[in-house]
């Protein structure tokens, strides 16, 4: 898979802006803050539909104007494919594969993957349960379509659930058919999710290992491990078992919805016991996996998207990453704001790449 030209209307900082792009490594080098950033972020919503960084897509919009546009060609197996997204104030998502309007946006998902890696992905290591759900969910998304379908359906019946619960304490009275009707829709749904999560897992771990180890040379362990109350407990005596206590809480305390995905060194939590450094390392190898992984799925490779990741890595490390960079077949989009560190690194594994001055929401290419 490769993108093969970017064009971009009132998108963030970007009045208008025309991008083609190189089939192998494309550097885009420029001060913080004059876009790098949001041109990652709109091959981001090619490939998923949404931005990387805002849960509005009227977010996006640059400021002072009603709507924002983006157009890209992308090629899979020597086959070229437009995609637009078109977003404007008070009107619902445009989003077009070959001029044809989707049914439903979820059905793109997973036809052109990208792999993004950000500053802010250690917040996977930082943060709560919540985030890496989200990392594991948009990543067995994109290769299983079920699975995508499944979620979106728990999710909408868990709302549901969610809001009938609330209408229980503003009426004071408990419709208990009514609760159960919600519950075998989350049953099954949410067992298939848990399956599938444990499946994947399970793949996946090796995959992570092996790209961990390069990053270190094998001089740490690691691990990841799925943690869900459905490996010990069946669903439907989970709901049972927690009525109460969903009452008293006004949301549903048990299911895949509270899963989470336990990171670790050694014996202990990465969280409390990793450094800067092996917390980034950690990130980098999950994002190489899943780029793996992806590529095992599709049979053929995503597209990379690199933001400013060499920062709180040491030289070693560095060096290691960019071996995987250099023997990674996919397209490579790398954004940093010292374009002579990028540079020289590239140079000193002999890759060549195009290079692209931003300059507040202006592109140019260095030749």
């Amino acid at each position: 898979m490769r993108i093969e030209k970017i064009h971009l209307s009132n998108f963030k900082n970007y009045p208008t802006a025309d991008l083609d792009v190189s089939a192998k490594v494309n550097v885009l080098v420029g001060r913080n803050g004059s876009g790098k950033t949001n041109l990652l972020d709109a091959i981001h919503y090619l490939s998923f539909t949404r931005s990387a960084f805002q849960s509005s897509d009227f977010q996006n919009i640059r400021h002072g104007e009603n709507y924002f546009f983006i157009k890209g060609q992308i090629s899979v197996d020597a086959r070229l494919h437009e995609i637009t997204c078109g977003v404007q104030q008070g009107l619902k998502k445009n989003f077009r594969n070959e001029n044809a309007e989707y049914q439903k946006i979820s059905d793109h998902i997973g036809k052109y993957p990208v792999v993004l890696m950000a500053p802010d992905d250690v917040d996977l290591v930082k943060e709560g349960s919540e985030s890496r759900r989200k990392f594991f969910d948009s990543m067995i998304s994109q290769i299983d379509k079920v699975y995508l379908e499944n979620l979106i359906q728990y999710n909408y019946a868990l709302k549901q659930r969610n809001s009938l619960l609330k209408m229980f304490q503003e009426t004071g009275k408990t419709d208990w058919l009514a609760l159960e009707m919600y519950d075998n829709t989350l049953i099954p749904q949410g067992e298939a999710i848990h399956l599938r999560r444990k499946e994947f897992v399970t793949e996946f771990i090796p995959t992570f290992r092996r790209f961990y180890n390069f990053l270190v040379d094998e001089c740490e362990i690691t691990n990841l491990n799925y943690l869900s109350g459905l490996s010990e407990t069946r669903f439907a005596d989970g709901l049972l078992k927690n009525r109460n206590k969903d009452l008293a809480l006004l949301r549903t305390s048990f299911g895949i919805h509270r899963d989470d995905f336990e990171f670790t060194l050694g014996s202990g939590d990465l969280k409390r016991l990793g450094s800067q450094g092996q917390q980034k390392s950690f990130v980098i190898a999950l994002k190489m996996a899943q780029a793996d992984v992806i590529r095992n799925h599709k049979g053929f490779n995503p597209v990379l998207l690199l933001d400013d990741i060499f920062d709180k890595l040491d030289d070693h490390r560095i060096s290691r990453l960019l071996e995987l960079i250099k023997n990674d077949a996919s397209q490579l989009f790398i954004s940093d704001a010292r374009p002579d560190r990028t540079q020289g690194l590239l140079k000193q594994i002999k890759v060549e790449a195009s290079v692209f001055i931003v300059e507040s929401g202006n592109i140019t290419h260095h030749v």
